[in-house]
C-alpha cells in the first residue's frame, strides 16, 4: 500500500540544468545535446546523394525535377541555418 505521509521538502537548492537525466539517459555520463557539425555533414551528404540519383537509366525527367528541387531546398535550409548561427543574438 502507498504511504499517506508526505515527505518533508528539502531546503537545499537544486542545481538547475537544461537536461533532465530521466528524460535523456546519456546526460548521466556527461554527454547530451546535438552535434551540429555532424548534422551539417550529413545534410550535405544527403544533398550529394539526391543529386547523384539524377544519373541513371530513367527516361522521364519528372524525377529529376523533384530530386533537384529537394536537394536545392535542403541546401538552402542549411545555408540559411549556417548564416543565422553566425549572427550574435
Amino acid at each position: 500500500m502507498a504511504a499517506t505521509d508526505l515527505e518533508k521538502a528539502s531546503t537545499e537548492r537544486a542545481v538547475a540544468t537544461s537536461v533532465d537525466p530521466a528524460e535523456v539517459p546519456s546526460a548521466a555520463w556527461g554527454w547530451s545535446g546535438e552535434s551540429r557539425k555532424t548534422f551539417r555533414i550529413a545534410g550535405w551528404v544527403v544533398v550529394v546523394a539526391l543529386l547523384g540519383m539524377t544519373i541513371g537509366n530513367h527516361q522521364g525527367h519528372v524525377e529529376d525535377i523533384f530530386l533537384i528541387g529537394l536537394a536545392g531546398l535542403l541546401a538552402a535550409i542549411m545555408v540559411v541555418d549556417s548564416l543565422t548561427r553566425r549572427v550574435p543574438r
